[in-house]
């Protein structure tokens, strides 16, 4: 239903401001009306397209502060960009490929992926996702963002799969993935292989044991030596025993052989450099595997493989009696019986930093298994090239995008062992193990249920296959959403890949926060850039995160989380929106209540200030062939305005836009300008200023402020018959300097003189419009005299050359003691006294202190001076001009 049928709903001034029923009827309404949709045209100029990669949320969580901040910071450019520059593509994408709604799914339904066929599983995983995507979309267009709805893709739907498997395809038909069998990140609780990337450190509290290791041979150098762990479960998947080649207090080891504690096998003692002689006793076990030494040890030194512990974090065969027991229960009992065997000569508590998996806090093993790769080791300096082509707002964010790249010391592992996900397209042969790819025009497939595309192997002839069980990343996806909605695809009559949309790459802008940086932005960067030779987007704009009113990280352990739906039911969404621009995009900030509630007062500002217009003047009065100097300056410190917030919002400075605004239009128009307005409501001049200004204001708040600002503009400005994606405040053309001309310093004065004026009248209970006999005035106001006269009834009104007859004298010095005592002492009581008696000397060039026989220098104190008048007359002072009434 077109909106202007709802005669009941009509937008209107009338009474005060109700945001529940405003925010919610444009929010319905737009969508109705397709007001943001983006009508895709591949001949269209790249030029006037403005396109927003956004992040997709994992669907399973709940709208928290982040995807509110992050979300509005987004909807200000895309808002901005949509009246500045044309048409905008704001889509919205669901990210439902992976762990989370694997484990969303076993718990909503009461199963288990194991149970189920994987493509079974993955239509469940849908079904339940669906539900949640629903409630995500219901809280997303509550938040009043111009996102276009007919422009949304989820990273497991067929659409998203072909592309994500054609990525495939393509990089390894380009040399750039392979398939091994080697030591990879492994997550005991997700029973996956993890990346890099998905890793982070957490302290927790342990302990160091020291433990004796025999030497074997009767010409060994000595009975035993001490190595220092964290780990005594991992004793049994021992291989060696490293010394530093600069250690010359155990350089008697190297060459001989070590016999393990409680398991009895014996492991050669080598020297590497890689040994941290300041790390309990300089002498290291290498257990196959430990850490990410323990891996560089084993493939540089031919190490053999010993696995003690397998994919859920359970003591192998291996371990002797303690196979089955969990890593934790192994290491106690290990502990325990070391300590009986008399291995165990020291033990002490310590906090140190564990590595674990980002999204279950689960401490990382490390095990061989085959793992899919992506090349990126050797091609560093091309992906920080890549980085430096874009602009970064704020610049500083392009430092964490660098250090990232050059700390990376894997490549980047892309295959996972769970169920919902995106399968490799990949057989292999039964006798061979060669891997069969799927066709490109087949795509997408899932090798468990689809056959291979070929009868038989082309290398060796068998005729049996077995198919890949693992999916990709979910990063392995997400990192494609330019090319996803730019509509990348093969082409196969032009033998090439072609997008559907190709004005829209690379995109403008990719929005996201500053903790993904090593995630979604890299490995977008590394897939978009193989694929297309450019870099995908032109600019990234990095948010920060929204801390709780003590600046500390929101965590649901320390109980200050601040839940959107409570602050969304206690505040308006344009209130909250104002909220969102009050910090420099990039940093961390507190939420803080203060500044909702300046939001909501702004809203009660800007409706009562429409209406005082909409009573002052018609809504759309000529322009007159001369306006006055008052009202020309007005408008002509809007295009000043105008010009500011341009710049701002072109990059990226919401904070300083909003700031900007806020103080130009309630001090300066407001507090002022409409004060004057109110004794020259007939003036065309000024009836035609009001008004410009007004038209000018909303659409510069509109970005900010949309349901306010749609509100009063549909209620003022637009014809009852009008269809919404055509009259909306939304797509009009930006505000753009008009190139009047004043004296911008001397209106300014004029005001500040007019505003104490009108303070003098109000603090001795005179009426505005009561005369003042005469007036002079110190300061630059040329040009404006008439102005001051007539709106504050000055019957004589005088320009002094020459500033009046003021003396200026020290009011009060403040002290700093608490720097003031540790320096001087007991001498302070000294300076006090001088102080008090007037016994001092304020040095006008130095600004030293001298006093009571000591110089204090000028961050010891301050000093308020207090200015007087001693003619006739009262004096009033502003910032720049003073101003005399007889």
């Amino acid at each position: 239903m077109d909106s202007r049928e709802q005669a009941d709903d009509e937008p209107t001034l009338e009474g005060g401001y109700d945001p529940e029923a405003v925010e919610s009827r444009w929010q319905r309404r737009w969508i109705d009306a397709d007001v943001y949709a983006y009508d895709g045209d591949e001949k269209r100029d790249p030029n006037t397209v403005y396109s927003i990669d956004t992040p997709p949320p994992t669907v399973s969580g709940s709208l928290h502060m982040g995807h509110l901040y992050g979300s509005t910071l987004q909807d200000f450019a895309a808002r901005f960009q949509r009246m500045h520059d044309g048409d905008v593509l704001f889509p919205f994408g669901y990210d439902d490929n992976g762990i989370a709604s694997e484990r969303l799914t076993e718990s909503e339904l009461g199963i288990r992926h194991q149970d189920y066929e994987r493509r079974e599983f993955q239509e469940r995983c849908r079904e339940v996702c669906a539900e949640y995507e629903a409630e995500f979309t219901e809280k997303m267009q509550n938040l009043g963002t111009s996102i276009d709805w007919s422009n949304t893709y989820k990273t497991i739907e067929p659409r998203v799969q072909r592309v994500s498997q054609l990525s495939f395809l393509d990089l390894y038909e380009k040399g750039r993935e392979y398939r091994k069998k080697a030591p990879a990140i492994w997550c005991p609780d997700c029973e996956t292989a993890i990346s890099q990337v998905e890793m982070e450190d957490d302290e927790r509290g342990s302990h160091f044991n020291d433990i004796a290791f025999e030497l074997v041979g009767d010409d060994a150098p000595r009975d035993e030596f001490v190595i220092s762990t964290t780990r005594p479960e991992l004793i049994p998947a021992c291989v060696s025993v490293f010394v530093h080649p600069d250690d010359e207090e155990n350089q008697d080891l190297v060459g001989e052989t070590a016999r393990i504690p409680l398991f009895g096998h014996e492991v050669p003692i080598i020297a590497d450099e890689r040994v941290d002689m300041e790390k309990g006793s300089g002498v290291v076990m290498c257990c196959t595997f430990g850490d990410q030494n323990d891996i560089e040890w084993y493939q540089a030194h031919d190490l053999p493989l010993r696995v003690a512990i397998d994919e859920s974090a359970t003591m192998t065969e291996l371990a002797g009696d303690y196979e089955g027991m969990s890593t934790e229960e192994a290491r106690a009992a290990i502990v325990e019986d070391l300590d009986d065997e008399g291995s165990l000569r020291d033990r002490w508590e310590i906090t140190h930093a564990v590595q674990v998996h980002e999204r279950c806090d689960t401490a990382v093993e490390y095990r061989v298994s085959k793992q899919w790769y992506v090349e990126i080791l050797d091609h560093k300096a091309e992906y920080l090239e890549a980085g430096r082509e874009m602009d970064w707002y704020p610049e500083k964010m392009y430092s964490r995008y660098e250090h990232w790249i050059e700390g990376l010391e894997w490549d980047w592992l892309i295959s996972r062992q769970r169920d919902s996900g995106i399968p490799f397209p990949v057989w292999y042969c039964g006798d061979c193990d060669e891997p069969i790819m799927a066709e490109r025009a087949e795509l997408p497939v899932d090798p468990l249920s689809d056959e291979p595309p070929v009868d038989r192997c082309p290398d060796c002839g068998h005729d049996e296959f077995e198919a890949e069980e693992d999916v990709f990343d979910t990063w392995a996806t997400s990192s494609l959403t330019p090319l996803i909605n730019a509509g990348w695809d093969w082409d196969a009559d032009a033998a090439e890949f072609r997008m559907d949309n190709p004005e829209l790459y690379p995109f403008d802008l990719r929005p996201q926060g500053h903790d993904i940086i090593s995630f979604w932005l890299f490995h977008t960067i590394v897939k978009c850039y193989e694929h297309t030779g450019e870099v995908p987007f032109d600019a990234t704009m990095i948010n920060g995160h929204v801390l709780d009113e003590n600046r500390e990280k929101m965590s649901k352990s320390r109980g200050n989380v601040v839940e959107p739906d409570e602050v969304l039911a206690d505040y308006p969404v344009d209130a909250v929106r104002f909220w969102a621009a009050s910090a420099a995009v990039g940093d961390d900030f507190p939420y803080q209540e203060k500044d909702l509630t300046a939001g909501e007062k702004l809203l009660r500002k800007l409706w009562n200030a429409s209406k005082l217009v909409d009573t002052l003047a018609p809504a759309h009065p000529d322009e007159p062939t001369d306006l006055e100097a008052i009202d020309r300056w007005l408008l002509a410190e809007l295009d000043d305005a105008v010009a500011d917030l341009t710049a701002h919002l072109a990059d990226y400075e919401f904070a300083k836009a909003r700031d900007r605004l806020r103080t130009f239009f309630w001090n300066t128009f407001c507090d002022d300008y409409l004060e004057i307005a109110k004794t020259r409501e007939d003036n065309p001049s000024t009836q035609y200023a009001l008004r410009t200004a007004h038209r000018t204001f909303l659409e510069l708040w509109a970005p900010f402020l949309p349901h306010v600002t749609e509100e009063i503009w549909q209620a003022v400005y637009v014809d009852e018959t009008a269809a919404l994606e055509e009259s909306s405040i939304h797509v009009r053309d930006w505000p753009a300097p008009q190139g009047y001309e004043a004296d911008l310093e001397a209106g300014e004065t004029a005001m500040e003189v007019i505003s104490a004026l009108r303070r003098y009248k109000s603090e001795h209970q005179l009426p505005l419009n009561a005369d003042l006999e005469s007036v002079s005035v110190y300061g630059p106001i040329d040009g404006f005299e008439d102005a001051i006269r007539n709106v504050m009834h000055v019957r004589e009104l005088t320009l002094l050359d020459d500033e009046p007859d003021i003396s200026t004298a020290v009011a009060e010095i403040d002290l700093d003691y608490s720097t003031l005592g540790p320096k001087f002492g007991s001498k302070v009581g000294d300076i006090d006294a001088g102080i008090e008696s007037g016994e001092y000397e304020i040095d006008a060039d130095d600004g030293v202190l001298r006093v009571a026989g000591e110089e204090l220098e000028a961050d010891l104190f301050e000093v308020e001076y207090e200015r007087t008048y001693s003619g006739d007359g009262e004096m009033l002072e502003t910032e720049s001009a003073v101003v005399i009434l007889e």
